[in-house]
């Protein structure tokens, strides 16, 4: 092991609302397919996420806000007070271990398929998802979602602020609305999903519309301090083609602001880039950056490390990982000190439904008496 010095910023500590983070490390959300078949929690989530308290935050993993916005089987969700009652053993296991926890509301739009949630998928647009879905019978062809009425818009707007006092009720400190990734919200804003010629499709001011509708909606139902939202600028995941970026974002990014929400999080920024660095201009509040760090690849060697602190070179406040966390329940202790990572186990073990390659990974104490986890 080597001794690194305990200076960067990294682990300095930082305001987020209310809340004081003892470091500037977020958890970044990560659907991991370990809940009930009908979205509940399991208390092996709860030692995972207990695991890892020592975040400066936890994003939990996206929560669906009803029952049609569903994607892949064994995810969680937050619309029944049995959702509540198990997202709630979890952050009391948290909260015991120090942490803080915010949990993000992610509707899957036309990533879905009636084999997972029972549904036909609901979208912007009558637009399949071009790759298929995974399903519990296998790799299946998407199906051709419904387009959402005008009522049903409301609605489902309803369901995302119901969704975020259910997720108060159950000990989160707030809640991460998803806008980013190819899922419901993305969906508006990019123009090959949004084909519509009503208030909600053409240009970019139409197209932002449903997505500063649902963070109102969540503001108002628990408080602006309370909520953050996810974004996922030029991001081509799940089929999504957003067609004009910068003029998107120039239009999304304000109409947000204004609302006070808590934080914004940028997926997969890049310091360099000047769309990042006109979202950091415009931007007035706390900034979570997601650093490259070679996407499907193996995890750097300094865990992330370097790439978070030039983001917070760059104007970033706090810096979320992802998958550093889930090899690494003490992250934070192994970037204080330099200590090597756990490199990720095979791919697979990530959505398999048990504690290998899920809550099996070795913390450095444990480290010494059996060896580290390979590839």
């Amino acid at each position: 092991m080597t001794n690194a010095p305990a200076s960067s910023p990294l682990f300095e500590s930082a305001s987020l609302g209310p809340l004081t983070l003892p470091n500037r490390l977020v958890m970044a959300p990560m659907t991991r397919n370990r809940a009930t078949a009908d979205g509940v929690p399991r208390p092996l989530m709860a030692t995972y996420y207990a695991q890892r308290a020592s975040a400066g935050l936890i994003v939990a993993e996206a929560s669906t806000p009803n029952a049609v916005g569903q994607t892949y089987a064994n995810i969680t969700a937050i619309h029944t007070d049995a959702h509540v009652a198990g997202w709630r053993r979890v952050t009391d296991a948290v909260r015991a271990g120090g942490g803080r926890m915010f949990l993000q509301l992610q509707h899957g739009g036309r990533v879905g398929h009636p084999d997972n949630s029972g549904h036909v998928p609901v979208a912007p647009s009558p637009v399949a998802l071009p790759e298929g879905i995974h399903t519990p019978a296998g790799h299946q062809e998407a199906v051709t979602p419904r387009e959402l009425t005008a009522g049903e818009i409301r609605e489902t707007v309803a369901d995302f602020a119901a969704a975020a006092r259910r997720a108060v009720d159950a000990g989160f400190e707030g809640v991460e609305v998803h806008a980013a990734n190819g899922y419901l919200l993305h969906q508006f804003l990019a123009k090959n999903t949004n084909r519509r010629t009503d208030a909600y499709g053409g240009p970019v001011e139409n197209r932002v519309r449903f997505v500063v509708e649902v963070v109102r909606a969540v503001v108002d139902a628990i408080g602006a301090d309370r909520v953050g939202l996810r974004i996922a600028p030029g991001l081509t995941v799940n089929g999504i083609e957003e067609g004009d970026t910068d003029d998107l974002y120039a239009a999304l990014v304000p109409a947000l602001a204004a609302l006070g929400p808590a934080y914004l999080h940028v997926v997969f920024a890049d310091p360099e880039q000047p769309l990042f660095r006109r979202i950091r201009a415009q931007w007035p509040g706390t900034l979570i950056a997601n650093p490259v760090l070679g996407f499907g690849g193996p995890l750097p060697a300094d865990g992330g490390k370097g790439a978070g602190e030039r983001l917070l070179a760059a104007g970033a406040d706090l810096i979320s990982l992802g998958r550093p966390f889930l090899a690494n329940p003490d992250l934070v202790e192994r970037l204080r000190t330099g200590a090597p990572v756990n490199p990720l186990r095979e791919e697979g073990l990530m959505y398999t439904g048990g504690a290998e390659g899920y809550t099996d990974y070795p913390t450095l104490a444990r480290s010494s008496a059996r060896p580290l986890a390979t590839v």
